[in-house]
């Protein structure tokens, strides 16, 4: 199974932060359309446009400093969100960009049954985040 065309959600709690319609699988990255869910407030837009802001500083500094406040935020996003793949099943750590409506994503295997498996059921196992 290829992931274009998969639907992967993105929740904090219970509560659906939205969802990622993949449209473009250039893998490790999958690329798609943010669907913002009921969940998706001013706080995580915040969030996200300063992990953006945060990565770019670092893209250009390339510091210490730059990527330890890079790191906090992001471990933020880490800390209160669970993304889970087109079967339901929860990653064990991604990667995740939201800009507008637009979302890119990588993630490390699933933190459930399937195992190696990939998050979708297929077989494929995802490559490291920092691949």
């Amino acid at each position: 199974m290829g992931f274009n065309g998969t639907i992967w959600r993105l929740r904090r709690g219970a509560e659906l932060v939205g969802e990622i319609a993949v449209d473009d699988p250039d893998f490790p990255w999958l690329h798609g359309r943010f669907i913002p869910g009921p969940g998706y407030d001013d706080t995580l837009r915040d969030l996200f446009d300063r992990e953006l802001a945060l990565l770019e500083r670092l893209d250009e500094e390339g510091s210490d400093e730059s990527a330890e406040a890079w790191e906090t935020v992001y471990g933020e996003v880490n800390r209160i969100l669970v993304l889970s793949g087109p079967q339901g099943v929860n990653v064990a750590e991604f990667l995740l960009h939201i800009r507008g409506d637009r979302a890119w994503f990588r993630w490390i295997g699933p933190d459930g049954p399937d195992g190696p498996d990939g998050p979708d059921g297929s077989g494929e196992a995802a490559r490291g985040v920092h691949d």
